[in-house]
């Protein structure tokens, strides 16, 4: 709407709340809104209303929400594929074909998110959410409007008039979503409801749909942070719109009896694993394993990160960092001793990958270990030629750090987003390792044969 209409919108209502009479604030949802053609708009003509709660201009306006039937598909795609990677989200029960009034029990920001992804697109689900908090900023107010389709609604007076401006769109067979207990639950029962959810649906005669969600306050508690586990959404029978707000919380408490929390199954190995790599110990394993690779041990430490970095994926930096000083520290050691004419056991090398090392680091230098996760031969053999060939160290360490940095990063943080994606199967841990182990050994077979 144009900057010159809103103002003399502020002013009117501002007009208007000093004689005592609060008039709500509305963007018109539904075909009423679409109908305004870009001539009316220009001039000031459109169908939308607006006005201005009894606060005046400072007054929170209730949102323009888009009716977009596409909006609400990309949404619940996003939220579907966020849950499905933080453990998962299931469906029990359907809305009514028409428009309603979705009141659920609230313990965990995650409840917005449960909801967009388990309700249909085809009912546009519109979030009421706190003025004071998701719009108390731009970058929240954006936030909240383009991911949870949400609108502001006043808790410190002009709330209902909020509420009562979705009639419109209710009517035209949107699905309203409200929390009425007004603020996030910390004990994970549910608690009073307010009576706006209730009002609302008596006033654009829809029924009041009572909706359980369980799951979210281990997904993201309360003052918490994130971490894995399923949510369910289980939607109850419509109640009339004359209901109570008694009869709403009872519901949607009975719901949530019936569907209780499950625990994300997870594998004793991986809670092991996990226990290690997360600790102190894991970050020194990550350093020693990839120093003894770069020196003489034949396996990669990619192979510990494949391990590790999927059994607990928030590490997975901090364990690529070691790896990664780790080979540098063993690259440089490595070299020194080749200098001094120290030879150290290399097995499932080649004398075939020696010659040719040697051919590029005589044209190339230090340089030449940029080829080295490409190629397949290890970084222990560019290592002891280098030495062999007195590569300055600080060349060395320059160049191996950019080749090998590149190469041990990338793979720790593959490793970390296949973790996310796994987290729902972690109860197989234990056979993941085992493909991977396969795996890894069927292709160091093959490159060493292949440099034979």
């Amino acid at each position: 709407m144009p900057r010159r209409l809103r103002r003399r919108a502020a002013v009117a209502g501002h007009r208007r709340g000093r004689g005592g009479t609060g008039v709500a604030l509305a963007f018109a949802a539904g075909p009423s809104g679409e109908r305004c053609g870009r001539g009316a708009r220009r001039r000031g003509r459109g169908r939308r209303t607006v006005s201005v709660g009894p606060g005046g201009p400072g007054a929170a306006p209730t949102a323009a929400l888009s009716p977009s039937r596409l909006g609400a598909v990309l949404r619940r795609a996003l939220w579907w594929l966020v849950l499905t990677v933080t453990g998962g989200v299931r469906r029990h029960g359907q809305l009514p074909p028409r428009g309603c009034v979705v009141v659920a029990n609230h313990s965990s920001h995650a409840d917005t998110a449960a909801l967009l992804a388990a309700l249909d697109a085809r009912h546009r689900p519109a979030i009421g959410a706190a003025a004071d908090y998701w719009f108390a900023s731009p970058w929240r107010r954006r936030v909240c409007r383009v991911l949870a389709a949400g609108f502001p609604v006043r808790r410190t007076g002009g709330g209902m008039d909020d509420l009562l401006s979705m009639a419109d769109g209710l009517r035209a067979g949107r699905a309203v979503v409200l929390f009425p207990e007004g603020t996030r639950g910390a004990d994970g029962e549910v608690g009073a409801f307010h009576r706006g959810a209730l009002v609302l649906a008596e006033r654009a005669g829809v029924p009041v749909v009572p909706v359980a969600i369980v799951g979210t306050d281990r997904l993201l508690p309360k003052h918490g942070r994130l971490r894995s586990s399923p949510v369910r959404v289980r939607i109850g029978e419509p109640l009339p719109p004359s209901a109570t707000p008694q009869d709403a919380r009872a519901a949607v408490a009975a719901l949530r009896a019936r569907t209780p929390a499950e625990p994300l199954r997870d594998s004793p190995v991986r809670r092991r694993v996990a226990a290690v790599a997360a600790s102190r110990l894991g970050l020194l394993l990550a350093f020693v394993w990839a120093c003894a690779e770069a020196l003489s041990w034949p396996l990669m430490p990619e192979l510990l990160l494949g391990i590790a970095c999927v059994a607990v994926p928030r590490a997975a930096l901090r364990l690529s960092f070691a790896a990664l000083a780790g080979s540098l520290a063993g690259g440089l050691l490595a070299l020194q001793l080749a200098n001094t004419g120290l030879q150290l056991p290399a097995p499932l090398t080649t004398d075939r990958m020696r010659a040719e090392v040697r051919q590029e680091l005589a044209a190339e230098s230090a340089s030449a270990v940029r080829h080295q996760p490409w190629n397949g031969i290890p970084f222990k053999v560019y290592a002891a030629e280098a030495g062999r060939a007195d590569v300055p160290a600080a060349d060395w360490f320059v160049e191996s750090a950019q080749a090998r940095g590149g190469r041990t990063l990338t793979v720790g943080a593959a490793f970390a987003v296949l973790g996310l994606l796994l987290c729902r199967f972690r109860r197989h841990y234990g056979a993941y390792v085992a493909l991977l182990g396969a795996g890894f050994a069927a292709g160091l077979s093959l490159v060493v044969a292949g440099w034979s």
